[in-house]
């Protein structure tokens, strides 16, 4: 019986959770909801956009716990430090436990934090090799937004405009990877890409509408999404050494007059922070500061994932710093959800795809909600459908099973 009413309670656990809430996430009875986010300061900024409904399925991806706008941490730890940011998380990039956060699910502004989804999306598709020329429509960028200073009709190679995208956030390098990634479709078709890598990432509040991270209609991500896009980037060899060069000189274009030139590593975690792994910043007066930094200490590996941060007596990078500090010594095992895997949730029972992606590579548009932005419906039925069918098979075997099974641990 002492089995069974386990298996009850695993099933009643189940029936609560919400649908979407993936199969082993931590329960929420090991997490301590702690009250609101740090506050704010108010600052100038252009009105904020309408996010998009929330959705249940996509608040509770990785565990019950992490379906609040409050902070969450493990039962029996400290209090993480206060940053003035409007969401954060911090996670483990090998386990992919959730060690806390603050309104991880909370819809955000992305700012040049995209380019990491352009680079999860299209480095492994792209020769670092091959010598492109770079267009007008490349350099067509917001006026004084972050550029590398490439220029039009140089010819550069991939590995180059890489580079250019991570030490210096070159909105005009952000342009010519996604045209390039998007094939005959260019960035229209490297946009789709994106949209697509992240919904199969389980990246489901995430919605790219440029590549650089500029401001664009319906664009969004979250604090939880951040991080499961940077633990693709930071599984990839290639943009580990791409993110971690700290200075590189850009080639001469002889036949337009310019000279090279030094560019610099933007992100003073890998100066100032022991283990530090990389990471990305982000600004625009829309979404204020952003940042996504990881490090490794003791053989850990964790991720800091910052939304909507103000400077007050700290800057981006120092927030994500200090909650790195704290996660480092939440102990091993502690945790409030985890990081699903890639394709986790687009996954059926029979492996085909549950969820088509909102927005296909190869074209088309996907599922939209009333607000215009694509999020899956099916993933509520299909995971209602597979609950229903394992609980139904689970409640017949266990009628039928050996008493002497029950004492098997």
């Amino acid at each position: 019986m002492r089995v069974r009413g386990r298996t009850a309670a695993v099933i009643v656990g189940l029936l609560l959770s919400p649908v979407g809430a993936p199969a082993g996430a931590v329960a929420a009875a090991g997490a301590v909801t702690t009250g609101p986010c740090a506050p704010v300061p108010a600052a100038s900024r252009p009105p904020r956009p309408t996010p998009p409904r929330a959705d249940p399925a996509a608040r509770a991806v990785g565990g019950p716990a992490l379906a609040t706008r409050a902070q969450v941490r493990p039962a029996g730890t400290s209090a993480p430090p206060a940053v003035p940011a409007t969401s954060w998380l911090v996670a483990d990039l090998d386990s992919g436990d959730v060690l806390g956060g603050c309104g991880p699910h909370e819809y955000g502004t992305p700012a040049s934090v995209q380019k990491l989804l352009l680079a999860a999306t299209v480095l492994p598709t792209l020769d670092p090799r091959q010598v492109v020329t770079l267009t007008d429509g490349d350099l067509d960028i917001e006026p004084g937004s972050s550029a590398v200073g490439f220029a039009e009709g140089g010819r550069y190679r991939i590995e180059t405009l890489w580079l250019g995208l991570l030490l210096k956030s070159g909105n005009e390098a952000a342009n010519a990877l996604a045209r390039l990634g998007g094939g005959a479709d260019g960035l229209p078709g490297g946009l789709r890409a994106m949209n697509a890598h992240a919904r199969q990432l389980g990246a489901l509040q995430t919605h790219a509408a440029t590549p650089s991270g500029l401001d664009g209609p319906g664009q969004f991500t979250s604090a939880y999404d951040l991080a499961l896009i940077a633990r693709a980037c930071f599984a990839d060899a290639t943009f580990r050494r791409y993110d971690t060069t700290r200075e590189v000189m850009i080639p001469a274009q002889p036949a337009l007059g310019e000279k090279a030139f030094p560019i610099q590593n933007d992100n003073q975690l890998l100066y100032r922070y022991p283990g530090a792994l990389g990471g990305k910043t982000g600004y625009t007066d829309l979404a204020r500061h952003t940042y996504v930094g990881a490090a490794e200490r003791g053989g850990r590996r964790l991720v800091v994932t910052l939304l909507g941060a103000e400077v007050v007596d700290k800057r981006g990078w120092e927030q994500g710093a200090a909650l790195l500090d704290w996660g480092f010594g939440v102990p091993r095992g502690a945790a409030v959800g985890r990081l699903v895997n890639p394709g986790e949730l687009t996954a059926g029972p029979s492996g085909t795809a549950a969820i088509p992606p909102p927005l296909a590579a190869a074209g088309g548009p996907g599922r939209l909600d009333p607000a215009g932005h694509p999020w899956s419906r099916p993933l509520v039925a299909v995971s209602l459908a597979a609950v229903v069918a394992g609980l139904a098979g689970l409640l017949l075997a266990l009628r039928h099973r050996p008493h002497d099974v029950r004492r098997r641990r």
